[in-house]
């Protein structure tokens, strides 16, 4: 549990510049002439154009990226009617996650008036401004009257975050708490505390999943509401229920879900022990629940448990949510949010958890492996994959419901552009991963008790990027696999202990003893190495029971590289291996080398390290357009270190002219065209994007691309060794999942080519 200290909270709001939202400029702005297009003259012409054609908004301004967040203050998170100024640093908190998950950007707007007409007004009045609306913390029932009005007088996607958020994820994950507990929705008997705005839409769209509204106990804070009850609002009459039963205690008697949207501490053990088998308890009061995690575990072994907190399993939280239907709503222009928008997040979301969890998930929540089950029936919020499940689906209910001013013609690229927004598209591994797919080839991984490296093969056999071959003690990868909830099926394993192991591994020793007899290594040191599973995966690849090697996630970077120079080797005529990171930017992707292998590169080694680079690039059906960097520009610096780069270059351009190369220059110039054009107009670089960096040293690379990773927020892939026979690969200590199926399935293209 988070232990957060007012002055903490405090601090975080007030330090730096007070608050936790700016608008930033999308246009240059630096010159006279920038400025007079951006107001006057300039502005003129698109205000003429939009008031020709007001559609021409969307085109001309910011208005089809922007929702304005909206409250009164009458009901802010715990805190009750605290009021509109108040609310400020909620709403700025609503607008700052907006832009995290989903690229939106917000105006947070607060209305100082509890009169209905006077807000309605306001907002109607505002609305042009917004190409969506999202209501937040207004009190029952005056939301209900506020949502429904406003949806009927405006044509911009609206939603009352409050009713329909908790709506949406606690649907999702009802779906599948019923299924794992198996229990059918038309047949459960459900018992919501609390009859507020949360409320009355969950229990709204808990009946359209398929709960029978016959099957609900609503409780106020008087009680269950029943036909017995008078000056029940017109909300609460839809759910009042023919009953004898009062209290809440009562209610949960045999009950098999309780869904708590009310306060802390109002449940009790023997409460959920009361109920029926395999309950299901989602307490959503935040930030005290109904009934504490570790008391509703502990009352019963079957229990499946919800909470509105990040510190347990199974959060209910919104943000899983709004970012993403809004993001769907926008991006085909809705007039509005309906039910089947909801009902597509709703069924999206629920889906989603029972999809393989990526890597970075895990991480982030120290878990081993979170798969479908009692833990795990809805998506965690740092899951990267929301924003192209989610409002994919939105978008596409909304153009088959007829709301959608947009259409979209190719969903595929729609989900594409979606992962590229928040950076979790590599268009270069994706096209790698399509050709892998092609012809996929056997990938034998040295070290199979790793965690990761199995879950990696698992993923890369599902998707028929590669065929592993894990190199272990089958019983211990099993083991492994078992506790991490890991399916093996059909991934081959090869034992070089086991009796077939030592067999193939004396035949190997004897292929080992005939290429490195005369430098020291007798027939016995052979046998020996053979035990050692990169020696043996290295002469798989050799011999040709595998086509592929990936090492190194457990040893130093040289423990693997030794065995794969002495058994697969060099490329004919290639005197020097390198190592190449791919590094993808904001601006795109760029290729580094030597940042692995070489200390201190002759100008004879550059020469090798850019030749192999630029093959390497070219596989990948890439033009190599190469800078070769140094603290020298053309001559501007004497030194050991530039002379032996412009050495390099002067030969290349000579014997290989068909490479667009040159150097020595510095990194600044080599990857700003302009400054390139206005100072070295003479570069064979002019006009070519620049995207391949030779370093003069290992030293110059290496912290150049670690830099480029932890402050420059770049992705990296790699290190991709570089001028071997056949394709050996090297994992940094440390590496994820998603580092070693990209590096594996940068293995299979080069296997391909080889073969």
């Amino acid at each position: 549990m988070l232990n957060l200290k007012k002055q903490d909270a405090l601090s975080y709001h007030s330090e730096g510049r007070p608050g936790k939202i700016e608008v930033v400029p999308t246009k240059p702005y630096q010159t006279q002439r920038d400025l007079s297009l951006a107001y006057s003259p300039g502005v003129a012409d698109p205000c003429l154009e939009i008031a020709d054609k007001p559609e021409d908004v969307y085109a001309y301004t910011a208005k089809g990226n922007l929702v304005a967040v909206i409250s009164n203050g009458t009901a802010v998170l715990g805190l009750g009617n605290i009021g509109a100024l108040a609310s400020k640093p909620v709403m700025e908190g609503k607008g700052m996650l907006f832009k995290i998950y989903a690229g939106i950007d917000v105006f947070d707007i607060e209305i100082g008036t509890e009169n209905v007409d006077a807000f309605i007004e306001t907002v109607k009045n505002i609305a042009p401004t917004f190409g969506g609306i999202n209501l937040e913390d207004i009190k029952a029932p005056e939301c209900f009257e506020i949502e429904r009005r406003l949806k009927e007088e405006l044509d911009i996607p609206l939603m009352h975050d409050d009713q329909h958020g908790t709506a949406i994820i606690s649907a999702a994950a009802l779906i599948n708490a019923c299924e794992i507990a198996e229990k059918n929705l038309a047949d459960v008997k459900l018992v919501i505390n609390g009859a507020g705005a949360s409320a009355i839409s969950c229990a709204k769209l808990y009946i359209a999943v398929g709960v029978k509204k016959e099957n609900i106990l609503m409780l106020d804070s008087k009680g269950v509401i029943s036909t017995k009850r008078t000056n029940l609002d017109e909300q609460k009459q839809f759910f009042a229920v023919d009953t004898e039963l009062t209290t809440l205690e009562e209610a949960m008697r045999g009950a098999d879900v309780f869904v708590g949207l009310s306060k802390g501490n109002v449940v009790s053990k023997l409460m959920v022990q009361s109920m029926a088998k395999n309950p299901i308890v989602f307490a959503l009061a935040n930030p005290t629940p109904e009934i504490s995690y570790q008391d509703a575990v502990d009352s019963r072994d079957d229990i499946i448990i919800a909470t509105g907190r990040s510190d347990h399993p199974n959060q209910v939280n919104n943000v899983l949510g709004f970012p993403y239907i809004f993001r769907g709503a926008l991006d085909v222009r809705a007039s509005k949010i309906n039910e089947e928008m909801k009902m597509a997040a709703t069924y999206a979301l629920a889906e989603l958890a029972k999809e393989p969890v990526p890597d970075s998930v895990n991480m982030a929540y120290s878990s081993k492996n979170l798969s479908f089950g009692k833990d795990y029936i809805i998506p965690k919020p740092t899951d990267p994959r929301l924003i192209y499940t989610i409002s994919p689906a939105v978008a596409k209910a909304a153009v088959d419901s007829g709301v959608a001013g947009k259409n979209i013609e190719n969903w595929e690229e729609y989900k594409l552009s979606l992962m590229s927004l928040l950076g979790n598209d590599n268009k270069l591994i994706r096209a790698l991963t399509g050709k892998a797919k092609e012809h996929p080839k056997r990938v034998v991984f040295a070290e199979a008790d790793n965690y990761k490296i199995l879950k990696a093969a698992q993923a890369l056999k599902e998707d028929g990027i590669a065929e592993p071959i894990l190199l272990g003690n089958p019983k211990a990868i099993r083991e492994i696999a078992d506790d991490f909830s890991l399916d093996l099926t059909d991934i081959a394993m090869m034992d070089p202990r086991s009796e077939t192991g030592i067999k193939m591994g004396k035949e190997f020793a004897q292929t080992y003893f005939e290429k490195r007899q005369r430098k020291g290594v007798t027939l016995s040191d052979a046998v020996q190495q053979m035990r050692n599973r990169n020696h043996f995966g290295a002469m798989m690849v050799e011999k040709g029971f595998a086509d592929a090697m990936v090492s190194g996630i457990t040893k130093n970077y040289a423990s693997p590289i030794k065995p794969a120079l002495q058994i697969i080797g060099m490329q004919e005529g290639v005197r020097k291996a390198a190592g190449m990171y791919i590094v993808t930017t904001k601006r795109g992707t760029f290729f580094f080398a030597d940042t692995t292998v070489n200390v201190d590169p002759t100008a004879s080694d550059l020469v090798d390290i850019t030749l192999i680079t630029a093959q390497a690039i070219q596989r990948f059906g890439i033009t190599p357009r190469i800078a070769m960097l140094s603290y020298s520009n053309f001559g501007s610096s004497e030194g050991e270190s530039p002379n032996k780069v412009k050495e390099a270059v002067e030969y290349l351009h000579k014997h290989h002219p068909e490479i667009i190369v040159d150097g020595e220059i510095q990194a600044n110039f080599a990857v700003n065209k302009d400054l390139m054009k206005e100072q070295f107009p003479f570069s064979t670089l002019v006009d070519n994007n620049v995207n391949t960096l030779i370093f003069p040293n290992l030293s110059s690379g290496n912290i150049a691309y670690k830099l480029m990773q932890e402050l420059g927020g770049a992705e990296l892939i790699g290190p991709i060794l570089l001028g071997m026979k056949k394709p050996m690969h090297v994992l940094p200590l440390g590496c994820s999942v998603k580092e070693i199926i990209n590096l594996a399935t940068i293995a299979v293209v080069d296997a391909q080519s080889n073969s």
